[in-house]
């Protein structure tokens, strides 16, 4: 069994933003598997699919970004899963629009969702990928550029690398390991 979390902020406030490019892309995975988020357990909407009779579980947490971990470290014992059977998507204000990154573990970079997994999951040492918003404009701050929405010039740059994280997330699903996950897709 295997646990794909896409972090972000419940609502429709929140459904087009920045920030939730990590639910964005569950729901292009979700799309591509036609399958729908129809359960709600440990305050996260789930949905589950299979691939080569393994089930996948996709988990959007219901906690808001800042509190992620509230949410996903009772889904992990829930669920009985492993670290290295999770894995994470979220925004990263490093990455251009349209550029993805896969790491294996690291710091919260500042990333108030990874902060709060780290924090209740207990480790750094757990898969990833971070999805490209850019950085904010000259003289905007940080939490109004995250909650905002992706400007015209650059939505289809979002849409490839939504696209790019959810190939790579079922190529994960599919049996690989996350060092060849990470081979073919950090080179995109």
């Amino acid at each position: 069994m295997k646990l794909i979390v896409g972090l972000g902020n419940p609502g429709p406030k929140y459904m087009a933003t920045k920030h939730n490019i990590g639910f964005i892309t569950l729901d292009e995975i979700a799309q591509q598997e036609n399958i729908s988020f129809n359960k709600h357990l440990c305050e996260a909407d789930i949905a589950e699919f299979f691939v080569n009779g393994e089930k996948i579980i996709l988990a959007k947490p219901t906690t808001f970004m800042n509190e992620s971990g509230r949410s996903v470290g009772p889904l992990m014992n829930y669920f009985n899963i492993d670290l290295t059977d999770l894995l994470v998507i979220y925004d990263d204000l490093d990455l251009p629009v349209g550029k993805i990154r896969l790491r294996q573990k690291g710091s919260a970079g500042g990333h108030n969702g990874i902060k709060s997994l780290i924090q209740h999951l207990g480790t750094k040492e757990f898969d990833r990928i971070r999805v490209g918003i850019g950085r904010p404009r000259p003289g905007q701050d940080v939490v109004s550029h995250v909650l905002g929405t992706f400007p015209k010039e650059v939505h289809s740059d979002m849409l490839i690398s939504v696209k790019t994280a959810a190939e790579a997330s079922l190529y994960w699903a599919d049996g690989h390991q996350f060092d060849d996950v990470m081979n073919h897709y950090n080179k995109k």
